[in-house]
Parts: C-alpha cells; sequence; structure tokens
C-alpha cells in the first residue's frame, strides 16, 4: 500500500451525533472513503435494500473533495447516491422527504472553525443519528466490516431552487425590514433569498461566500458575529437582526434596538404565540434553555406542556419526533417544527421564518416589545472552556458527584439553597430563587459547555458563573475559554 492509500482516522472524531475532524490531521481521504463504506454498510443493514442516500455539501475549500471520497465509499457497498451539491444541512434533509430518499450525508463542519470536516447523516426521515447508531458506525468502520456491493452516482442540479421555492410559500402581511448574516458561509446564497421571497426587505451582511471566513466564524453564538450584526440593524434601522450559522441549521436574532435576545427567549417568545392556536401543545426545550418555559402563565393557560432534554441536535429532534410535540427549541439556535408548521427537522431560514410570522402577527409591535412582556431573566452566553475529549465526561462525573454533595449538605451558593438537580445532561443545579447553572460536555468539540440564569441580577449570574469557574479550575482539567462574562 503507498503511502497516500494508508487510512487514517482519529477515533474521536466519532461524536455523540455526527461527526467531526481537523482535516487533513486527523482523517484523510482513504479515512474518509472508508466511513464512506462504514456509513453505507450500516444503511443497507437497516434498511435491508439497495438504498438512494442523499448526499450534499457546505462552502468550504476542501468540502467537495472529502464529498467525492465520502461518495465513493458509499458507492462501493451498494448504495445509490443522489449529490444535490452545495446545501446546506436542513436542504438535505427537506431533499429526502422530497425525493423520498432512504438516508442523507452532509459534508459539512457546522460552525467550527475553518480547517474542520464533519458529517451529519440519518437514516430514519427527519432524524440525525442517534449515540447508538454513531458508536455503531464507528466499530463497522474500525473493524472494517464493509458490505461489498455496485451502487450508482447521479448528481441533481439546482435542487437549491425547489427548496428555496417551498420555503417562500409562507409569507408575511406586513414589510419587516432585516438585516441577515451569514458569515460568509453556505447561508449566504439560501437566507437573503427566501426571506425576501417572503415578503422582508434585506440587507446583506457577509453574504457573499468565502471558505476563509475573514471576518468572524458563521456561528449565531459568536459574540464578534452578533456585535457585527447589532451594529447593522442600528445603522440601517432594521426591524431585527439574523445571524445563520456555516450549515444554516441555526440562528441567532438581534433585536431592533441591537441587542442579542438568546435563542432559548425566541423559542418562549414563539410557543407563547403559537400556543394561542395549538392548544394543549407539547413544546420540547434543551437543558441550557431558561427556566420561564416552566412558569409561563400564557403556555400554562393554553394547556401546553414543556419537556426539558438533552442538549444536542440529535437529541431534541428525536424527542420532539417521539413526543409528538409541535416545536424543539435548543439554546445554541436550532429550532425544530413539526407538522404543520414543518417537517421535524433544524432549518434556520424556517426559523427566522417563523420568528417573521411572530413579528408579523404583532404588528405593529417590535420584537423588544414583545420581550418586555416576559420576566427579564439575566443570561450568560454559551461558554466553552477547552477540555480533552479524553478527560471531558470524567470532569462531568466529577462536577455531579460535587454538586450531588452540595445539595445534600445544604450548602449555600451566592446565599441561596440548591432546590433541585437534573441530570438529563451533565448537571443543572436550580437555586431556590430559580436561578441556575450548567456544566455538560460538549458533544462536538474537546470541550466543556458553562451556561448560567439569574432571575435577580447580572451580578448574581456573574457570581454563579464564578462559583463553576472555580469548581472547573480546581480539577486541573480544564482550559482556555472559547469566550467569558
Amino acid at each position: 500500500m503507498s503511502k497516500t492509500e494508508i487510512v487514517h482516522i482519529d477515533p474521536h472524531g466519532f461524536r455523540e451525533y455526527d461527526a467531526r475532524w481537523l482535516y487533513p490531521k486527523d482523517i484523510n481521504l482513504e479515512g474518509i472513503k472508508n466511513i464512506g463504506q462504514g456509513l453505507g454498510s450500516q444503511i443497507i443493514s437497516k434498511t435491508h435494500k439497495s438504498p438512494r442516500v442523499i448526499v450534499g455539501h457546505d462552502y468550504r475549500a476542501y468540502s467537495e473533495e472529502v464529498k467525492k471520497k465520502l461518495i465513493e465509499g458509499l458507492v462501493q457497498t451498494g448504495c445509490n447516491v443522489e449529490d444535490i451539491g452545495l446545501a446546506l444541512s436542513p436542504t438535505v434533509y427537506f431533499a429526502q422527504f422530497h425525493l423520498n430518499a432512504d438516508a442523507v450525508a452532509m459534508v459539512t463542519a457546522s460552525h467550527n472553525e475553518n480547517g474542520w470536516t464533519g458529517i451529519k447523516m440519518g437514516i430514519e426521515r427527519g432524524l440525525t443519528h442517534s449515540n447508538v447508531e454513531m458508536k455503531e458506525l464507528k466499530k463497522i468502520v474500525f473493524e472494517k466490516k464493509f458490505i461489498n456491493g455496485n451502487g450508482s452516482y447521479k448528481e441533481i442540479k439546482e435542487f437549491k431552487d425547489i427548496y428555496i421555492n417551498d420555503l417562500i410559500k409562507n409569507k408575511i402581511k406586513n414589510r419587516i425590514k432585516a438585516v441577515v448574516a451569514c458569515g460568509n458561509g453556505t447561508a449566504g446564497i439560501f437566507a437573503p433569498k427566501v426571506l425576501k421571497g417572503i415578503g422582508c426587505e434585506i440587507i446583506e451582511l457577509d453574504c457573499n461566500l468565502d471558505y476563509n471566513f475573514p471576518k468572524y466564524n458563521p456561528n449565531p453564538e459568536d459574540l464578534k458575529m452578533l456585535s457585527a450584526l447589532s451594529s447593522s440593524v442600528k445603522k440601517n434601522k432594521a426591524d431585527i437582526g439574523f445571524a445563520f450559522d456555516g450549515d444554516g441549521d441555526r440562528l441567532g436574532v438581534v433585536d431592533e434596538i441591537g441587542n442579542e435576545i438568546f435563542s432559548d427567549k425566541i423559542g418562549l417568545l414563539i410557543s407563547r404565540s403559537l400556543s394561542i392556536e395549538h392548544k394543549n401543545s407539547k413544546f420540547i426545550v434543551d437543558v441550557k434553555s431558561t427556566g420561564l418555559f416552566k412558569t409561563d402563565e400564557i403556555l400554562k393557560k393554553n394547556s401546553c406542556k414543556t419537556i426539558y432534554w438533552k442538549t444536542g441536535h440529535s437529541y431534541i429532534k428525536r424527542k420532539v419526533n417521539q413526543e409528538k410535540a409541535l416545536a424543539g427549541f435548543e439554546k445554541s439556535g436550532h429550532f425544530f417544527f413539526n407538522k404543520p408548521l414543518g417537517l421535524g427537522y433544524d432549518d434556520g431560514i424556517l426559523s427566522a421564518i417563523q420568528v417573521c410570522k411572530l413579528l408579523d402577527k404583532n404588528s405593529p409591535k417590535k420584537i423588544s416589545d414583545l420581550l418586555d412582556e416576559i420576566p427579564k431573566t439575566y443570561q450568560s452566553p454559551t461558554m466553552a472552556p477547552y477540555c480533552a475529549d479524553e478527560e471531558k465526561y470524567k470532569v462531568v462525573d466529577v462536577i455531579i458527584q460535587k454538586f450531588n454533595e452540595l445539595f445534600e449538605k445544604k450548602t449555600k451558593i451566592v446565599g441561596k439553597l440548591i432546590s433541585e438537580i437534573l441530570n438529563i445532561n451533565g448537571v443543572r443545579f436550580i437555586l431556590e430563587n430559580g436561578s441556575w447553572g450548567l456544566i455538560r460536555a460538549s458533544s462536538n468539540k474537546p470541550s466543556l459547555v458553562v451556561v448560567t440564569e439569574s432571575t435577580q441580577s447580572i451580578d448574581e449570574m456573574k457570581a454563579i458563573f464564578s462559583f463553576i469557574d472555580n469548581l472547573l479550575k480546581a480539577t486541573g482539567k480544564v482550559g482556555k475559554y472559547d469566550q467569558k462574562i
């Protein structure tokens, strides 16, 4: 075997519900081909037929070459690949429904920095791989338990227009002036066109494609991206600002004043509005989300139920499907709309459309007016301190044990007793005044995730974070944060 044919795959690239690697440091093209063979074998074993697999790629310098190798592996197992080309993750999910296909594989590193590649994949419609399926795929790949077959390849041209036209059906009555920020990622060729098509006046911000991401990472939780969006909203006197991530499945929102509204609060506003027409509905929210869902009077009045669940688009997606919930929301900006609003998967552009419908329905109120109608809380951004993949789950176990001890001993944190501990995903400790903090392991990077929310003040929110930070420092396993309050 020549040097170029040596298979290199870092096992840590298999995350909880997708796969991501630094390319070519942690995976090479032959490694990608093996992933394709493993995924193809897995799809065939589950579908028991010669499956049709939708494949797409995001706009990174190397994404197309990665996709070609992935396709080579899929075809060698007997999969019939239908390539929709440059796409968003939700475009691929939509294509599975529209084209009645058996599975999907999207080459993307989502919001990860340049240099990363990855794959989001799924078999059951509207769902992406579970943790169990990822472990199964990893086993197939490393044991090389590949099925041999003779599949096919077909290119589907201009599928993006079919996807765009489907979304444009969601017209609004009142004109909304919106700044659309795409961080030079793939959403730049989709989001402005769709939002203009439904009736918005659009100001584009960094919507030209540039795989170097020259200004900031296309990540709606990135403070640099949100700051640029805020400035543009204020400069252009826009009604709202939308930020999209690299593969278009997440949304960030800035109000007409230029203030960021965390996605869980947007989710709450949408839920309140939807509950009026859809009484007795269920909503799924992740453990990073505001505690206001549980106490909201409008949701209670309309007999709606909120379930807190594991963070991660795959987990929330499955829970929305399982519970037949109307919608699901993640603080990271993944929103999931089930029938009759959507097909259950996360689509950042459809999420922006739902925000536009919220404004349209409540015109002439602005988004800040709607936000003023819910109790004020003080939230931190999502913060991610470095922690090695092989250490992060161990560190979280230590922290869980520590909080269980604090709870049992009735130890006060920032002067308050712990009233409840949730261990659905890491540890979320809730204080007697409703304030809370969360520590969990990141599902897709070597880091932890830290979020805090105070019902009282910014100072209390910072004090809760300081308490968490000191506990993490004491482990000796945690490094620099991506951002801090």
